[in-house]
């Protein structure tokens, strides 16, 4: 059984935050920092997800 990860439930958390926000944003016509937010706001559970994938704790630190 995997264990819960708290990075990766708040990242998720905070991801689906940011797409809520940008959607606001959106509506505002606040288009270039809607987008900067969205790409930022995201990365960051791609890269927990990334350094999780990892094969060996140096792969991970790599990451």
């Amino acid at each position: 059984m995997k264990s819960e990860n708290v990075v990766q439930k708040k990242s998720y958390s905070f991801a689906i935050e940011i797409v809520k926000l940008n959607q606001v944003l959106v509506k505002k016509k606040e288009y270039v920092l809607s987008k900067q937010l969205l790409r930022s706001g995201t990365s960051i559970g791609a890269n927990i997800e990334e350094a999780l994938g990892g094969q060996s704790r140096k792969d991970f630190l790599q990451k």
